[in-house]
């Protein structure tokens, strides 16, 4: 769901993959009349500026941005102008913001990021919380359109973290719905079904029809993947009233191709080529790249299950030039299949091949190999190998004994010469063999060392033995963890200083360093957030001096930064500043999804533990009560008592600083 300050808009996304939404509204005289307003209050130099600015915003956005966003992304570039000319930076901000949706709803996805970056970037120095949030949740919608999910539900996660501290129901709603589209896409229903029907809890309670036509169109989907069509039929049919009754014609494209897929599944080919068509109408109106290249692609799969090969082949190879070019897998995975299936049935094996291999390709970028399945691949050659070992063996015994039976008969010079030389040349045979049979033993060794130690280096030396040995590990409860948030004060501000590259190594180095560090304190790294990095003490073997252990790493870590803040300072080179918030109490352990898997941990526990770090101070290592009281005794701290601090959520929590003695 693309993210709106003022309000949460939906926009198109999820087939196959996950759902953006959108609004954009038919014009009626009414509506026209309001939109004059809009502008007349824009081109009043009495107003102030927010009211001009929102006024502004709003006119591009419900006037324009959805149903004409190339005039949308131009009317934007006034908002730079003002704010320079006012000095008013959210204006700029917005502007970007504008411009990222107008290039996203196109399928425009870099110029959408860089947008995005900069609309982002701009409410980081302002210190626009909600803002920030927005931004957050449109960088991984567009991570999520090229199939990055992992970095997507990175960028979703610290969205809903801000919006949770806000309080903004929306934009939890927003996020909510985002990433049950990433479990969709994943296969995990169940998870994807319970984000989606929460998402639609909030959009009712705040009485928003864009939002809720989004979360019925969602749940259709999970029926839909489930196989139940009827289920799924009658949400998308509720989704497409609702998007009718608001003029949502982007919505109103991705709920008619939804329902033509499910025609399509029930083999009724003219009533899903007819809902196909309408959708296409639409999505060409709107300049919807995405939704015509999903479109393009589900017209030749009719074609081609009607054996009308050349109105097939015509269209999936349209649809597949503009996937590529919106660089979107999951519709170049289907417009390759379509045009394989096809030119099999044709007979023409040459040209099926060729997308065979497309599709291959496509395939590999959309879904990494399992370490687990790595390692069983690797099992299963290992048997393989002692197989062909034994085989070889039994036939140089069998092939022994033969010539030892022409040894024997000795009866002709010519036939001790034969039998020699086809001794001579077996031998060597078994001896090229054998250094062949050593060599692949040794290369297989080295892998399964090497798959080990990957599988190490993402889980615990417990859970991943488990792991191996039942090809699952279960969720365990712990009763007493400690658990570590750290985050990059002017995280966005220090960036803008910075290339790529360098941005990238500077959080590398500092992340390698805390890496180490919980390497020497036997803590467990759990995970990092992009600038924001995790850890727990005390799991998944509990011990009696994790909290200790815990803290201490923490300081450690407080005084790496302030070491390597003052060593760039010196330099003149941009630095970090970081804040560290500990919390312990009980937690759930256990491994998420079935790829990319990740030990992680869940409990209001974390949840207090975040609050620590939000509510703790740059420099400052801020520890909960519960953490104080389990070291109060200790002599090799020192305290400072904060008083009760208010945590957003949670109320007023005792906090205190803890230092080395």
């Amino acid at each position: 769901m693309i993210m709106k300050n003022s309000k949460t808009t939906i926009i198109k996304k999820l087939l196959l993959a996950f759902i953006i939404y959108h609004s954009a509204f038919i014009i009626s005289s009414a509506q026209q009349t309001n939109f004059d307003s809009l502008y007349a209050v824009w081109q009043d130099p009495v107003q102030p500026d927010s009211t001009r600015v929102t006024a502004y915003d709003e006119y591009i956005w419900d006037g324009y941005l959805f149903s004409k966003p190339d005039s949308a992304a131009i009317l934007a570039e006034a908002l730079h102008s003002y704010a320079k000319a006012h000095n008013y930076r959210k204006a700029a901000a917005l502007g970007y913001s504008l411009q990222g949706i107008a290039n996203h709803v196109q399928g425009n996805y870099p110029h959408a990021l860089e947008y995005y970056e900069k609309s982002l970037t701009i409410y980081d120095e302002i210190g626009d919380k909600k803002g920030i949030a927005g931004r957050l949740g449109n960088i991984g919608l567009v991570y999520g359109d090229q199939s990055n999910y992992p970095r997507a539900l990175e960028y979703y996660e610290k969205s809903v973290a801000i919006d949770e501290e806000l309080g903004n129901k929306q934009g939890i709603a927003a996020n909510l719905n985002n990433i049950g589209g990433i479990y969709h896409s994943q296969g995990n229903y169940p998870r994807a079904l319970e984000n989606f029907e929460k998402s639609l809890a909030i959009q009712v309670e705040l009485g928003d029809k864009n939002g809720n036509a989004g979360c019925l169109n969602n749940i259709g989907l999970i029926y839909q993947s489930l196989g139940q069509t009827n289920h799924a039929l009658e949400y998308y049919e509720k989704s497409l009233a609702i998007r009718k009754e608001i003029g949502d014609k982007q919505g109103i494209a991705s709920s008619l191709m939804n329902i033509g897929i499910i025609y399509k599944e029930q083999s009724n080919y003219p009533r899903a080529f007819e809902y196909y068509e309408k959708s296409l109408a639409i999505a060409e109106e709107t300049g919807d790249k995405s939704n015509i290249a999903r479109s393009l692609n589900n017209i030749g799969d009719i074609y081609k299950e009607q054996g009308k090969a050349t109105l097939a082949l015509y269209y999936c190879q349209k649809g597949l030039a503009l996937a590529e070019d919106i660089r979107v897998l999951n519709l170049q995975k289907s417009a390759c299949q379509c045009l394989y299936d096809t030119y099999k049935a044709l007979g023409k094996g040459n040209e099926a091949l060729v997308y065979m291999e497309k599709m291959r390709v496509v395939e590999d970028s959309l879904n990494a190999r399992e370490t687990t399945k790595k390692l069983e691949q690797m099992e299963f050659a290992k048997v393989m190998l002692q197989d062909s070992i034994a085989k070889a063996e039994e036939a140089r015994l069998v092939k022994e004994a033969h010539q030892e039976e022409v040894r024997q008969k000795n009866q002709t010079r010519n036939v001790l010469i034969g039998s020699t030389l086809l001794f001579i040349l077996l031998a060597g045979g078994l001896y090229s063999r054998w250094r062949y049979v050593r060599k692949s033993r040794d290369i297989i060794s080295k892998e399964k060392d090497r798959s080990e130690n990957l599988l190490l280096n993402i889980l615990p030396a417990e859970i991943a033995e488990e792991l191996k040995q039942n090809g699952r590990a279960e969720a365990r409860d712990f009763d007493m963890v400690t658990i570590i948030f750290t985050d990059f004060k002017g995280f966005t501000e220090q960036s803008a200083k910075l290339s790529a590259a360098d941005l990238v190594n500077e959080i590398n180095h500092c992340f390698e360093a805390f890496d180490g560090i919980m390497e020497k304190y036997g803590i467990e790294k759990i995970k990092t957030i992009g600038d924001a990095y995790m850890a727990a003490g005390g799991l998944p073997v509990p011990t009696e001096d994790s909290v200790k252990n815990t803290v201490l790493a923490a300081l450690e870590m407080q005084a790496f930064i302030s070491t390597r803040k003052a060593t760039n300072d010196a330099e003149g080179l941009p630095a970090f500043e970081m804040r560290v918030g500990i919390h312990t109490g009980p937690v759930v352990a256990g491994i998420v999804g079935v790829k990319k898997f990740q030990y992680d941990i869940w409990g209001d526990t974390v949840n207090t533990a975040s609050r620590m770090e939000s509510s703790g101070a740059v420099g400052k290592v801020n520890i909960s009560q519960s953490t104080y009281e389990l070291l109060s005794d200790d002599t090799d701290f020192a305290f400072e008592s904060r008083g009760k601090v208010d945590a957003k959520g949670k109320g007023e929590m005792e906090m205190w600083f803890v230092s080395k003695d």
